[in-house]
């Protein structure tokens, strides 16, 4: 009998594990999904132009999940094999730390996690099932420990050193890529300055100041009073700036971003988006604002969902990348996938040099498409990292 007991625990510790392990997996296989299943074929210009562009993708959200980021999945949209094979330089990789239940565009409270119950179920450490700082920084021990375990083929770009590092190692075989550390939502720092200095200690060099609802920095485009920065989103935006630190404005306010843009002094960021006169909907930025981050020299990455080009399609990242092009100038727009953050998107980022074959059947210059496609990226980098 006791054998037996034991015999039906340890089944029973198999079924739970097994659902622990698989449960989560199932999840992304139902929420991070292509139109098109790979292979991407290109034709031959598009491949020769693609292979010489440095390509970079500005927001991506693979931290979340609990696949390891140097094997190649048959699910999802990003990991290190895949970045290589579409030739993609490097990857924005952002910590994801709280999420509303039933998520929307129109109004979220923040009386709700989604995160928490995902944090349990993949097995993440004890530490980060309540604490929001603590997920942020055990995703970003996640690539580094990816970087570690690559054998020189990834780095965590922290640094204009790294970042000209990055652009050297593109000649070698295989060729280096790069991840740079981001944060969705300074609802993270759980209303402690501190934090943002240990976020940047741990590696982070982009910050979102909101995501999906209202918290301590300011007002959410989806969330409930969708107000301006508050004074401690003010000390925020000062520290970021005096550490170096890229504001990202997707998700914010257009009160936020109005706030914002009257105290940056260095270029902002709209990770990834898509903009109202293209695609008219809340998430997406006005052209006034399009044109006033770009007058500061910023970039804005558009993004491949529904909601960012309202035609999830190639031909309608491209027709939104075009229109953003007319009124930010071409020196202002980039790629912001928004890859494995629950979105639907034609490809994977295996098939990036699709956008490349649409501009150039647009008639964009080789020149242009390279600025697009991640030149405007690696030129802010150069210019806002820090130094080392």
């Amino acid at each position: 009998m006791r054998g037996l007991l034991r015999g039906v625990g340890a089944a029973v510790v198999v079924v739970v594990l097994a659902g622990f392990t698989l449960g989560p997996a199932l999840l992304e296989r139902s929420i991070n999904t292509v139109l098109q299943a790979p292979p991407y074929p290109v034709n031959e210009a598009t491949h020769k132009l693609h292979t010489r562009l440095f390509v970079a993708d500005l927001h991506a959200d693979p931290l979340l999940w609990n696949r390891d980021l140097l094997n190649e999945s048959a699910y999802g949209h990003v990991d290190i094999p895949r970045l290589r094979r579409g030739g993609v330089a490097l990857q924005v990789f952002d910590a994801v730390t709280k999420t509303p239940r039933d998520q929307n565009y129109d109004g979220n409270t923040a009386d709700s996690d989604n995160i928490t119950a995902l944090a349990i179920v993949q097995l993440w450490p004890v530490r980060t099932w309540r604490s929001l700082p603590e997920r942020a920084l055990y995703q970003s021990q996640k690539l580094h420990d990816v970087a570690a375990r690559s054998k020189g083929r990834f780095v965590v770009v922290r640094s204009k050193a790294d970042i000209e590092k990055l652009v050297q190692g593109r000649a070698a075989h295989p060729p280096l890529t790069g991840g740079l550390l981001g944060i969705e939502g300074l609802h993270a720092l759980e209303g402690d300055l501190h934090n943002l200095d240990v976020f940047f200690d741990a590696g982070f060099r982009i910050m979102g100041l909101t995501h999906f609802f209202d918290n301590e920095v300011g007002g959410s485009a989806h969330g409930t009073a969708k107000g301006g920065l508050t004074d401690f989103g003010r000390q925020v935006v000062r520290r970021m700036e005096e550490r170096q630190i890229l504001i990202d404005l997707a998700h914010a306010s257009p009160q936020v971003i109005d706030d914002v843009l009257a105290l940056a002094t260095r270029p902002l960021v709209v990770s990834h988006t898509g903009v109202k006169g293209n695609c008219d909907n809340i998430r997406n930025i006005s052209d006034e604002h399009l044109r006033r981050i770009a007058a500061g020299g910023g970039v804005v990455g558009i993004g491949y969902w529904d909601a960012a080009v309202c035609d999830v399609s190639v031909a309608g990242i491209v027709r939104a990348i075009q229109y953003a092009v007319r009124v930010a100038g071409v020196d202002h727009v980039a790629l912001g996938s928004d890859f494995d953050g629950a979105t639907t998107t034609p490809f994977d980022t295996t098939g990036v040099a699709q956008i490349t074959e649409g501009l150039m059947s647009a008639g964009v210059s080789d020149d242009d498409i390279g600025k697009i496609m991640g030149g405007n990226v690696l030129r802010l980098l150069r210019e806002t990292l820090p130094a080392a």
